[in-house]
């Protein structure tokens, strides 16, 4: 029985700023921008695999339950969250353009595979694989 991840949520302080980091900056499609309720969930990546959905804390959550985790998106602890590309130094340099904040330079790593750490405009890390 194969399995495969779908959707990944990631919480975000501004959907509409997360929206052009993830689709300008690293040129993931939007597959859908779903409102409901005063709140979006805009789902972003290629039809045949995996997909992120970004919301902000309050998107389908108590108000409390929100707030609390406003307070871990504005800490920078949630994630982070892994992608790869064929071009780091390019990807890279979009990020960096869009206003990325740098966790790490592109380099190649002990464990393996040469990647990039920044932060999205909510203050999600975001690593690149070279792949």
């Amino acid at each position: 029985m194969p399995i495969s991840l779908r959707y990944s949520p990631i919480t975000v302080s501004d959907p509409e700023a997360a929206l052009a980091f993830y689709r300008d900056a690293l040129g993931l499609p939007v597959a859908q921008d779903v409102a409901s309720g005063g709140q979006r969930w805009i789902t972003l990546g290629e039809a045949d695999g995996a997909q992120i959905v970004l919301s902000g804390p309050e998107a389908g959550r108590s108000p409390a339950d929100g707030e609390a985790l406003e307070e871990l998106v504005v800490k920078g602890v949630l994630g982070p969250w892994v992608f790869a590309t064929d071009d780091l130094t390019g990807l890279f340099d979009r990020a960096v353009a869009a206003g990325a904040d740098v966790v790490s330079e592109p380099a190649d790593q002990p464990w393996g595979p040469r990647d990039a750490a920044f932060r999205d405009p909510s203050g999600n890390v975001v690593r690149v694989l070279q792949s």
